[in-house]
């Protein structure tokens, strides 16, 4: 049962129209967008941030609520969700072997037998990066020879980012000297909570300094700012200091990414990106386990960003239990039937 052909590759065109524009990486509203350089901090534009919260969770509620792509369309967006996968392993007891087996998964995330039923063998569909603690950078480094995929690095003392600022400064340093192509960093949420804009924006601008040409995921730990309006003004900070991405959580937080938060988050890249014509990603992370839910989030930033954010280098899942439960639906897909949970094991 293969997927039409126009179907799994619609939105590789945008990509290919993006690189065409002289260092464009994404396009709104028909203006190509460059990398996000970072700009000096402008208070008066964190102050004049709000927030509309009711508005934001009767958004976010109408887009789980209604219809959502179905069959081969379904399929393919699937399959676009795993391309934007930061297959993740962020445990206490992780091992060299067990980060080689989640490795090994990233290469091939699907079953050989699904992906011939489907008639995608050419697509060679892969996962966008694993995220690892510094320790397994290397190790990861070596599983992943010549397949393309990113490794990926937490930082600044993950998760709590309490370790004092240049200790959090070195250990990046160190990632990047090991090879890490990205770098996921956290910050101060006292920052955010006493409103010391200045030295949240010094902070991330430190490490954005220490990450040089690697791409810099900034995680906010969504579900510790306890506001909306928090989430967005520390976006438009982390942004104003040079984030490649902004992230929503560490994934260890009580409340992880939730549809509003990533509506705040999303809306805020847009402004920055009308503003300074500069794109950002974004990075929803923890909590976002079945493909119902990543179709949701798919369809959330296409609808507030574009399709030009619809693809690894601009949109990211956070994800460990993710990969499974997509498995499993594009086996059904492919063959009308069910499948257990535990014949798709993570690695």
């Amino acid at each position: 049962m293969s997927i039409e052909k126009n179907q799994t590759r619609n939105m590789a065109d945008v990509t290919r129209h993006s690189d065409r524009r002289d260092g464009a990486i994404a396009i709104l509203n028909g203006r190509a967008l460059l990398p996000n350089a970072g700009i000096p901090l402008n208070l008066d534009w964190v102050r004049d941030v709000r927030v509309n919260t009711s508005a934001v969770e009767r958004r976010a509620q109408s887009m789980v609520a209604r219809r959502t792509v179905k069959k081969e369309w379904q399929a393919a967006w699937l399959l676009r969700a795993i391309t934007c996968m930061d297959l993740t392993t962020l445990s206490g007891d992780d091992t060299d072997e067990r980060v080689r087996r989640l490795c090994a998964k990233g290469r091939h995330p699907l079953q050989q037998k699904i992906v011939e039923k489907l008639g995608i063998e050419e697509l060679d569909i892969k996962v966008a990066a694993i995220c690892v603690y510094h320790t397994f950078v290397e190790t990861a480094l070596a599983a992943l020879e010549g397949s393309g995929i990113h490794v990926a690095a937490v930082s600044t003392g993950f998760p709590a980012g309490l370790s004092p600022l240049a200790e959090r400064v070195a250990e990046i340093r160190r990632s990047v000297e090991a090879g890490a192509h990205e770098i996921d960093v956290v910050i101060t949420r006292a920052h955010v909570f006493g409103g010391r804009w200045q030295a949240l924006y010094d902070e991330i601008a430190a490490f954005k300094q220490a990450c040089g040409p690697r791409h810099m995921k900034v995680i906010l730990g969504t579900g510790d700012l306890l506001t909306l309006r928090n989430v967005a003004r520390a976006s438009v900070v982390a942004m104003m200091a040079g984030a490649d991405f902004i992230k929503t959580s560490t994934g260890k937080e009580p409340t992880n990414a939730t549809l509003p938060v990533g509506l705040v988050m999303t809306r805020a890249i847009r402004e920055y990106a009308q503003e300074t014509g500069m794109a950002v990603g974004f990075k929803p992370a923890g909590g976002i386990r079945t493909a119902k839910q990543s179709l949701d989030w798919l369809a959330m930033i296409k609808e507030e960003l574009g399709e030009s954010w619809m693809r690894a280098e601009m949109f990211r899942f956070g994800a460990s239990g993710l990969l499974g439960d997509i498995e499993r639906q594009l086996e059904h897909y492919a063959t009308g039937r069910y499948s257990a949970e535990w014949r798709h094991p993570l690695a």
